[in-house]
């Protein structure tokens, strides 16, 4: 192992691994996590067939995460499925999102006047061109916050909240008073994604679950002459009497590099808390109520529609993504906690589940980097936050890959050339 490497990537975490892939360009252990030695019942079906993700995220069809696959070429190795729906939490109910001033017509989430409302915003938003002028009516997005587009409009603060949570993604209000451009593509981003596939949500999801991604990048990595040491204990940071690293030793051996890209664990005193995410996860062997028996969905619970300082987020999947046995659905709530009780502070989006075979609580740590990469050559990713997608994830990844480099990626790849292949994976 000693050996020289201009990047070390510390970890096979999902960030890692696409930093990776760039650079270069299972099954029910979870019940011996949290159960011990009991054994699980055989009514959970196949510990196998079994794929569940510690921290699942949908991916935008047509957003960044989408653009990175295929910047990297990395889809010949994965097999996408459009996920079947797309809700949101109001007064104790949920709803499908409408995302398009047709949908808005047809929402029970607002009246009919509310509708109309809702429908020219709908409309100005899908017709919004940044390059065009005549598009912008009136309204410098750069400088107009999101609060005042949205005023220019009169929509209510039930059809604010879905709009700038559910549909622009947004984990908190705090968007409403920055300017408006962010939000209104966010927008934009959910309604492409949604005609992409034309299915019942802008999401896709792979088929055996994340783990494949980290996978398909370690491929990708290897094949453009990547090394990759698995299962190598106690992997250390070497520095020099300067403080900038040198190596990472393992088993009283070093491999020397000149950068090391790595999570929070690996370097503990380069990074703080920010703050923790509390988690259910729960089997079941039925759809989630009122979302139309989908085999996998997200609901957004919005902040104000809990009380709460952020959103809350409820993701679920089943057999038919490959997940889970014939018959059975994981489902994930999670959110940013508040409180140090994880079953109390997660009772709204649990009690949408219905019955539940099997749940287990977690709770992890957030962290982000304190360090400065230019004097130490450490590149550390911020944890995972609370959402259901990857666009944040993302954001974060492209932002790690221009301080390594020195470059900004260019993403305007052709997403058309790439959907005949997609397409398939994505049915």
């Amino acid at each position: 192992m000693d050996e020289e490497y201009d990047v070390v990537v510390l970890g096979t975490g999902l960030k890692e691994c696409i930093l990776s892939g760039l650079l270069s360009v299972d099954g029910l252990k979870l019940w011996k996590r949290f159960r011990g030695n009991d054994k699980p019942p055989e009514s959970l079906g196949p510990s196998k067939e079994y794929n569940v993700d510690m921290i699942p995220k949908f991916t935008m069809a047509n957003g960044a995460l989408v653009r990175v696959l295929i910047h990297t070429d990395v889809t010949k190795y994965l097999n996408f499925k459009v996920v079947d729906g797309s809700f949101v939490y109001n007064k104790g109910k949920i709803y499908k999102v409408p995302a398009t001033d047709v949908e808005a017509l047809k929402s029970p989430l607002m009246g009919l006047f509310e509708k109309r409302r809702a429908r020219k915003f709908f409309i100005y938003v899908q017709d919004f061109e940044e390059s065009d002028p005549k598009s912008h009516e009136g309204l410098d997005l750069n400088k107009v916050t999101a609060r005042e587009v949205i005023s220019k409009y009169g929509l209510e603060d039930d059809t604010i909240d879905f709009i700038g949570h559910a549909l622009a993604l947004h984990i908190d209000d705090s968007y409403l008073d920055k300017p408006a451009m962010d939000f209104v593509k966010r927008m934009k981003l959910y309604a492409e994604s949604l005609a992409r596939f034309q299915g019942g949500s802008p999401y896709i999801y792979p088929m055996y679950g994340l783990g494949e991604l980290p996978q398909a990048f370690a491929r990708l990595s290897a094949v453009y002459g990547g090394t990759y040491m698995l299962n190598k204990p106690q992997c250390k940071v070497e520095f020099n009497a300067s403080g900038k690293v040198i190596g990472v030793s393992s088993e009283g051996e070093t491999a020397k590099c000149k950068k090391v890209v790595c999570d929070p664990s690996y370097l503990p005193g380069k990074v703080k808390k920010v703050g923790k995410v509390a988690r259910a996860i729960c089997i079941m062997s039925h759809p989630i109520p009122d979302t139309n028996d989908s085999h996998s969905a997200q609901v957004i619970l919005p902040q104000k529609q809990l009380g709460r300082k952020s959103d809350m987020y409820l993701f679920y999947c089943s057999y038919a993504h490959n997940v889970a046995p014939k018959g059975k659905y994981i489902a994930f709530v999670a959110a940013e906690a508040e409180t140090d009780n994880p079953q109390q502070e997660l009772k709204p989006g649990i009690e949408l589940l219905g019955p539940v075979d099997e749940i287990f609580f977690d709770i992890y740590d957030r962290y982000v980097p304190t360090n400065n990469h230019e004097v130490d050559n450490c590149f550390i990713s911020t944890s995972y936050d609370a959402s259901t997608h990857f666009e944040n994830t993302v954001t974060d990844v492209l932002a790690m890959y221009s301080k390594i480099t020195g470059k900004v990626l260019n993403l305007s790849v052709d997403l058309n050339a790439a959907s005949a292949a997609t397409d398939q994976r994505a049915s």
